[in-house]
């Protein structure tokens, strides 16, 4: 998994790549922990347009942002969902918890 940052003002995008499974979880919530702890953005969006398979572990990873951009009282967006990865989304109820777009 590899995660783009791209910073505009107190705007973050963060672009996912690859396989989003318990092997990567733990390395990407660290990469989208570092990067929302040294930009300390507002509005945060995860785009998953890269992500080639997600299990249950992008749950994990999607609720650390979430929590996170909620104690910097900014908020959390999730863009370009792919279907196998929505749909892990949906069955979790994460849907009704984060914005999707």
């Amino acid at each position: 998994m590899k995660v783009i940052c791209r910073e505009e003002g107190k705007h973050v995008t963060l672009q996912l790549r690859g396989e989003l499974d318990h092997h990567a979880a733990r390395l990407t919530m660290r990469e989208i922990g570092r990067a929302m702890d040294t930009r300390l953005p507002m509005r945060c969006v995860m785009d998953f347009s890269g992500v080639e398979f997600m299990d249950s572990s992008g749950i994990a990873v999607v609720l650390g942002a979430y929590r996170r951009m909620r104690e910097l009282g900014g908020e959390l967006e999730i863009q370009h969902v792919p279907p196998q990865a929505g749909r892990v989304f949906t069955a979790s109820g994460l849907d009704k918890i984060v914005t999707i777009v």
